[in-house]
């Protein structure tokens, strides 16, 4: 009998992996373990020839996305992108190695400045390198890119409208127009679909998905501050853009200080009444019950919204963001009915800690598909 043969996993490297483009596209390929091996990358390899030499022989792909989108000194934007070229294809041509090389550049190329002049001189360098040499290349002109955990005044102005509304600041706008854009799920998608086909192109212009002018993006953030910040309740997502900006802006929550959430208790002679959830939403509702000492979950989603609310007995929630370390816990007690909603891309289970039984509600924003799960199980 002849065992059939195992395929050869795809070593993947991403500069710049600890940033944000970079952290969603090393967490997703993680997904994929029976296809890609990620390589670790420190942003210090950079200044250090032996370790960024180790690094590229070891990847098969390496995905460039390291640089500098902002700094008080333009002239320091510009040096740094091209020096990190210079430093990637000198430690290529160190080791004789000819990976799959992409890069994330940006539709602001075009403009008259530092920073689109250093983008766009990067990646023209790396395709210019890649055909010297006979290596695959991918160039990608990127739109404005939004999604969870951006980094606020620096990545987005998604980011920091979200930071600023969930931390009481006041966002301004500087220039009301309209802005293409892609959320990082998708950049991330596309980046993974061109890994797999090979050398995709030198000027791949990315479509953006939605076309939003900088008033309606903050008018639709306002009011899930209105809605769910201050309510409880889900807004209305009628449309995926809806979702993911939604997603985003509950990424900049701080979880510590609003969870968990009471629940009002209408008590009289007949017993008790709470309201669980108000939304404006479709999706499903669960129930369970759950013996002491038992846990549920230690898995995460990448794109569900999901409330657990204790009605009876006594539980613990615990949250942990994937690649992170610090555990969050939330003691739940049906005494007073409350929820925890679980952001995506934490890890998350609730356990009985009483001596009866703990009795769940749980609500999230679409039916369980058995061909699409979106449930990644992960210890917390």
């Amino acid at each position: 009998m002849t065992l059939p043969m195992k395929t050869k996993k795809i070593n993947i490297g991403i500069t710049g992996q600890s940033g944000f483009l970079g952290t969603h596209l090393y967490n997703t390929i993680g997904l994929y373990s029976d296809e890609f091996q990620r390589i670790p990358f420190s942003d210090d390899f950079f200044e250090k020839h032996e370790k960024l030499t180790e690094f590229v022989k070891k990847c098969d792909v390496i995905v460039h996305l390291a640089a500098m989108n902002r700094h008080h000194d333009p002239e320091k934007i510009y040096k740094t992108n091209i020096d990190l070229v210079r430093k990637l294809t000198k430690a290529l041509e160190a080791t004789g190695t000819h990976p799959h090389l992409l890069i994330s550049s940006s539709i602001q190329e075009n403009l008259d400045n530092p920073y689109g002049r250093s983008k766009k001189e990067a990646r023209e360098a790396l395709a210019d390198w890649t055909e010297k040499n006979k290596a695959p290349f991918t160039g990608f002109l990127f739109p404005n890119i939004f999604g969870p955990f951006g980094k606020p005044f620096y990545n987005s102005f998604i980011s920091t409208f979200s930071h600023l509304l969930n931390t009481d600041g006041q966002p301004a706008i500087e220039v009301d127009q309209k802005v293409p854009l892609l959320y990082v799920a998708d950049a991330v998608a596309i980046i993974i679909d061109a890994i797999r086909k090979g050398s995709t192109g030198k000027e791949i212009r990315v479509p953006h998905n939605k076309e939003k002018k900088v008033t309606e993006v903050l008018e639709l953030l306002e009011h899930f501050k209105s809605l769910y910040s201050e309510q409880g309740i889900i807004p209305p997502l009628h449309t995926k853009f809806e979702t993911n900006l939604f997603n985003t802006f509950r990424s900049y929550i701080d979880l510590k200080k609003h969870y968990p959430v009471p629940l009002k208790l209408n008590t009289d002679d007949r017993g008790s009444f709470v309201e669980i959830i108000k939304c404006n939403s479709e999706g499903q509702f669960s129930f369970s019950t759950t013996k002491p000492g038992i846990t549920r979950g230690n898995h995460f989603h990448t794109r569900k919204i999901e409330r657990f609310a204790v009605i009876k007995g006594k539980a613990l929630i615990q949250l942990r963001k994937i690649r992170t370390n610090e555990i969050l816990e939330f003691e739940l007690n049906g005494n007073q009915p409350s929820f925890v909603d679980m952001p995506i891309w934490y890890t998350h289970n609730i356990t009985n800690i009483g001596k009866e039984d703990l009795y769940t509600l749980f609500w999230i924003n679409e039916f369980y598909n058995p061909d699409d799960p979106d449930t990644y199980y992960v210890p917390v």
